[in-house]
């Protein structure tokens, strides 16, 4: 993939996604196989007057290593130095980046009941922090083909091809190049959406929906009830304090919320569901 096109990605979720101002400081959470392409981002972040960049690794393997071999009680743990992080965050309200290229079946094999109850003894320590940031930072998802993500959507070609195609899908549905491969101008492009979300939410919002209802002909029969002062949301989203932001990329997502205990019917999978 063209190093300008990738650049103009990484501009999109700088400027688009989390929206960087003058003086805020960026959280980039990465996977392994793209440093290249971090860079980018970090260096559109710095160009964007951010006032620092940090970036945070994962890598699969090692996250299986870690619960193969700690205890319950050390995988619960919060330290003292990452509780002065998470405080951190809530001081300064970083715009964070997540950038996914990881492998869907990367962590097959995990303990997972482990996990939990690591994850369950973690929860209320770290929740006061997620608490204090709800609605208040601006962030953004963004995905970048890993090598095996890509050979699964594209088997039976070399993973160079299937890396590159998978960039492809990832960049026309980003609106960063058309469908002939040419290159837009993803930040206008981006614009545009969001005021095409803004239109639609806004034409169901004004319909007084009651419930919604889908029937297939593979035998899906199903009702939901919606909640009367609930909204149909979708695109760009504000923090408190009024800045815009695009929490993934690509959307094409329009969602609401239904009424609990208020949903009968049968639903039909053509698919499996354990992908």
């Amino acid at each position: 993939m063209k190093k300008t096109v990738l650049r103009e990605y990484a501009k999109l979720i700088v400027r688009s996604g989390v929206n960087v101002q003058k003086g805020q400081e960026v959280m980039v959470y990465a996977d392994l196989d793209q440093p290249e392409f971090v860079m980018m981002v970090v260096d559109e972040a710095y160009k964007a007057k951010a006032r620092k960049v940090s970036v945070e690794w994962d890598y699969q393997p090692l996250a299986k290593i870690h619960v193969r071999h700690k205890s319950v009680k050390v995988l619960g743990e919060v330290t003292e130095w990452q509780k002065a992080k998470y405080q951190h965050m809530v001081d300064v309200m970083p715009c964070v980046i997540h950038i996914i290229s990881e492998d869907p079946d990367g962590l097959k094999g995990i303990n997972q009941e482990k996990m939990s109850k690591a994850a369950k003894a973690r929860f209320p320590v770290i929740k006061p922090f997620r608490d204090a940031m709800d609605n208040k930072y601006k962030w953004c998802i963004a995905a970048v083909p890993g090598e095996a993500w890509a050979k699964k959507v594209f088997p039976g070609v070399r993973t160079s091809t299937a890396v590159e195609q998978l960039w492809n899908a990832i960049l026309f549905t980003s609106r960063v190049i058309d469908k002939a491969g040419k290159d837009l101008d993803p930040v206008a492009e981006w614009k545009a959406h969001n005021e095409s979300f803004r239109a639609r939410c806004e034409y169901l919002n004004s319909l007084g929906i009651k419930t919604l209802e889908y029937k297939s002909a593979n035998g899906t029969d199903f009702t939901v009830e919606m909640i009367p002062e609930g909204i149909f949301c979708g695109g760009s989203e504000h923090t408190l304090g009024g800045e815009e932001f695009n929490p993934n990329i690509p959307s094409e997502e329009i969602f609401t919320s239904p009424k609990s205990g208020k949903a009968e019917g049968l639903v039909v999978a053509s698919l499996p569901l354990s992908y």
